[in-house]
């Protein structure tokens, strides 16, 4: 961490915070850089401590994160809800979240750590990638609160790390919230060539375009008329929205096999979606490749 002239750093670098700005002067501000939150009181003899060591620290990040303090006797609406149960009590936000945090009058050091975690200090990538694992961790094993803290960690180092955005997405899909898997994966670029993202936003274009109705309907009308190509495609559009892409997959595949001009070549433009959604190197997008090719070319 760098020192900078304090002539230079911006004036609301360090403020007075209350329950009333709470919202514009964290959860707002924290969407364009880290902000700190430090609860504190007068009465509290190791806040008198910390409180300067979190200022100086703040000066010596040059601007990269913010310092908002707030005396929980006057303000303790948000402390309530931050369930901040001793003082002081220092939280981090970024996008509007809560990300991190620590109680007590930590050392120097220690703080000086925990601003380089949130503003991309100089361990932060090895941090990042250690993270990442941990996330796909938990994922594969539907820890979803795990993978959600290790993801959430990221966007602390990284604000705009598009493998955790996705890593994000990816816990809400997995919850069954696909509304705010679709307003998370909107914080990567409209034009991001990252595999996660562009599967995310493919699995969300699959289940947006799922028809209404249970499946079993469709498996019925498919039983009754196998050559009823509208019927087996809203079937693969009901599998898919399911998370059954193999099944999606071998759907679609029959359609193509039987008639691959249907509906504008409909099946295979459909697969290419579903490959995506699965993921390049998935064993689902490998095996339907080379499938589709084989009825293609024979």
């Amino acid at each position: 961490m760098s020192f900078a002239d304090p002539t230079t750093l911006p004036d609301d670098l360090i403020k007075e915070g209350s329950d009333a700005g709470f919202m514009a002067d964290v959860v707002e501000a924290s969407k364009s850089q880290p902000v700190l939150v430090d609860f504190w009181a007068t009465w509290c003899g190791p806040c008198r401590t910390l409180t300067p060591m979190l200022e100086k620290a703040v000066r010596a990040a040059g601007g990269a994160v913010k310092l908002v303090k707030i005396d929980v006797d006057r303000n303790p609406a948000y402390a309530g809800q931050l369930r901040v149960q001793s003082i002081p009590t220092v939280y981090a936000f970024v996008n509007g979240q809560p990300v991190d945090g620590f109680q007590g009058a930590v050392p120097e050091s220690q703080l000086k750590a925990f601003i380089d975690k949130l503003t991309g200090g100089e361990s932060a990538s090895s941090d990042i990638e250690q993270l990442m694992s941990m996330g796909e961790e938990s994922l594969s094993l539907n820890d979803l609160g795990g993978a959600a803290q290790a993801f959430a960690q990221v966007m602390t180092l990284e604000p705009g790390h598009e493998g955790a955005i996705a890593g994000m997405a990816r816990v809400y899909l997995a919850d069954g919230d696909v509304d705010q898997a679709r307003q998370t994966i909107s914080m990567a670029p409209a034009d991001s060539k990252n595999a996660q993202v562009q599967s995310i936003r493919a699995q969300l274009s699959l289940a947006s375009a799922a028809p209404a109705g249970p499946s079993a309907e469709l498996e019925a009308r498919v039983a009754a008329d196998p050559s009823d190509h509208q019927a087996r495609y809203d079937l693969s559009l009901a599998q898919a929205a399911a998370g059954d892409l193999g099944g999606a997959v071998d759907s679609l595949l029959k359609i193509v096999a039987a008639d691959r001009e249907w509906n504008d070549q409909a099946a295979r433009k459909q697969l290419l979606t579903v490959f995506e959604a699965a993921g390049p190197a998935s064993d689902v997008a490998r095996d339907g490749r080379r499938r589709l090719s084989s009825i293609l070319f024979a």
